[in-house]
């Protein structure tokens, strides 16, 4: 059923809630799961490339975003890493939301703030997005979306997204570049793309 799937606002599936684990170098989380969420069995292949290859948050940054944040794997590892940033983790799936906020309260990580896509406030520019974006909502919900939020990044700021390569990781970077957000393939693992993306650029007059 449609309303069943991850990036439904309300899923109906029966609550079974489970224990995965995310082990990185630099941190650990034990994290609270379940049914009608983004890859409930386990922390994606995905997400842990994406960890493992995009770069950790600069000092300086203030205001980092997870958009599709789930249940808060990159959301809370941002957090951990930047624990003076303001984590921004972000999800049209109020069960997601509810995971997060579990799990990030559970990490002891003050610096999260779950939210749905409408309640950032309007005044907020980002310094840096990391993402494992919904690709299945769709090609046309899926540039509606990344260019929402890739244009609330902050000059010389950037976002990083993994892609499955099957899922037209290679198109997208293409989509993304010729739309005015100057985009490169940083890494290449295990079928998925990391893709860098710059602040956007005015066209010249």
């Amino acid at each position: 059923m449609a309303n069943d799937q991850y990036f439904t606002a309300s899923p109906t599936a029966a609550s079974a809630r489970r224990e995965v684990r995310l082990d990185l170098p630099d941190v650990t989380l034990h994290l609270t799961t379940d049914r009608g969420v983004f890859s409930a069995d386990r922390v994606d292949p995905g997400t842990r490339v994406l960890l493992a290859e995009s770069p950790v948050p600069p000092p300086s940054a203030a205001q980092l975003a997870d958009v599709g944040c789930g249940y808060g794997p990159i959301a809370l590892t941002l957090a951990s890493r930047a624990p003076d940033a303001i984590v921004w983790a972000i999800d049209v799936n109020e069960r997601a939301r509810e995971l997060c906020r579990h799990n990030a309260e559970r990490a002891g990580l003050a610096n999260v703030s779950v939210i749905a896509p409408d309640e950032l406030p309007r005044d907020v520019r980002l310094d840096g997005i990391w993402s494992n974006p919904p690709i299945r909502i769709g090609k046309g919900a899926l540039h509606e979306l990344l260019l929402h939020w890739l244009g609330l990044l902050a000059p010389d700021a950037h976002a990083w997204l993994v892609v499955q390569k099957h899922l037209g990781a290679d198109s997208l970077a293409r989509w993304i570049d010729e739309a005015g957000w100057p985009t490169r393939r940083i890494a290449s693992r295990q079928a998925y793309r990391v893709l860098e993306v710059d602040a956007h650029v005015e066209a010249e007059p």
